[in-house]
């Protein structure tokens, strides 16, 4: 019994095959884009029920040509857009989304790197008519810098921490995909949202109970780490940013201050607990540089990320909702 049951739902997933279109904002992504084109054609969903609408944000170096050029050339379906109005990848992957004809709009970045299987297996969770959004797991890239390993170390990129949040699990737009009628419903990013609008969106569609969201960690695609203090300080205030503008959205609670005397408490516990422990450890072979340097690395971030959140200041038409 369980095993026709098995092979009935296995049939399923082998016979629903739906049009998909993939919308990836590109800016600046002109040596992105000699790794993306190889993933994409690799892809083993059938070539003929996808379409790739790769849109240029306003970039200052050849993207678009680039772009062109892959549609003239690539022997899988291309359409080369442009979004030169607003610089935001939001509206980017709205202007890919008008022109989209999928059943499923999927989407990830130009500097992720989609793994073969990637929409195959992202796809199958939608034979459940029930499932209007599914997030496929973000993967890191091979790192060789300590802040790569650290960060790798953290799982910084995968979904399993958005997927957790308190307020509504979310995916990120780095290896998502949603219904198009879900789309048409709540309408599409916030144009004028820089940071924050992947959980917003997965937010609208839960509130309006269009269906749930499903994870299917199988569906990777793989993404670098930052590499500098410089970067890594960027990304999480970024993710502060996103913290302040969802606030604002949606009164989800901010990150509590992080104070200096919090911060030299830590560094000096730190340096009189910590670091003798986990360099004995190392010696041993039962530990690394990065344990070593996880907390004085961690307080970087959460103060990074706890200014990003006191010094944003929502953009003027950030709550605009673009629609079909």
């Amino acid at each position: 019994m369980t095993t026709k049951s098995n092979d009935t739902l296995n049939n399923k997933h082998i016979n629903y095959l739906p049009k998909v279109s993939v919308v990836v904002p590109v800016y600046n992504g002109e040596e992105d884009l000699r790794e993306l084109i190889p993933c994409l054609l690799a892809q083993t969903y059938p070539s003929e029920l996808v379409e790739y609408l790769l849109v240029d944000n306003n970039s200052s170096d050849n993207t678009l040509k680039c772009l062109q050029t892959a549609a003239e050339q690539c022997p899988i379906t291309i359409h080369p857009f442009s979004e030169n109005k607003i610089q935001s990848s939001y509206a980017a992957r709205n202007t890919g989304i008008r022109a989209a004809t999928g059943e499923i709009v999927a989407f990830t970045d130009a500097d992720c790197r989609p793994q073969p299987q990637w929409l195959e297996l992202l796809v199958q969770p939608f034979v459940n008519l029930d499932v209007a959004i599914v997030a496929g797991e973000v993967a890191a890239l091979p790192g060789k810098t300590l802040l790569e390993r650290f960060a790798d170390r953290q799982e910084t990129l995968s979904q399993k921490h958005t997927l957790a949040h308190k307020f509504r699990p979310y995916g990120q737009t780095a290896n998502l995909a949603i219904r198009r009628i879900a789309l048409q419903k709540v309408g599409l990013f916030r144009p004028y949202l820089t940071t924050g609008g992947d959980a917003d969106i997965c937010w609208r569609i839960q509130q309006e109970y269009i269906g749930k969201l499903e994870f299917a960690p199988l569906a990777i695609v793989q993404h670098r780490h930052r590499t500098t203090l410089k970067e890594l300080a960027s990304q999480w205030r970024r993710y502060g940013r996103s913290n302040r503008y969802l606030h604002e959205l949606y009164g989800i609670d901010l990150m509590r201050a992080i104070t200096l005397s919090e911060c030299g408490y830590g560094l000096v516990r730190w340096i009189v607990k910590e670091v003798p422990k986990l360099s004995l450890k190392a010696a041993l072979g039962k530990g690394s540089v990065i344990d070593i340097l996880s907390t004085p690395i961690g307080l970087f971030t959460a103060r990074a990320r706890y200014y990003g959140q006191m010094s944003a200041t929502m953009p003027e038409k950030a709550s605009d909702i673009d629609w079909l």
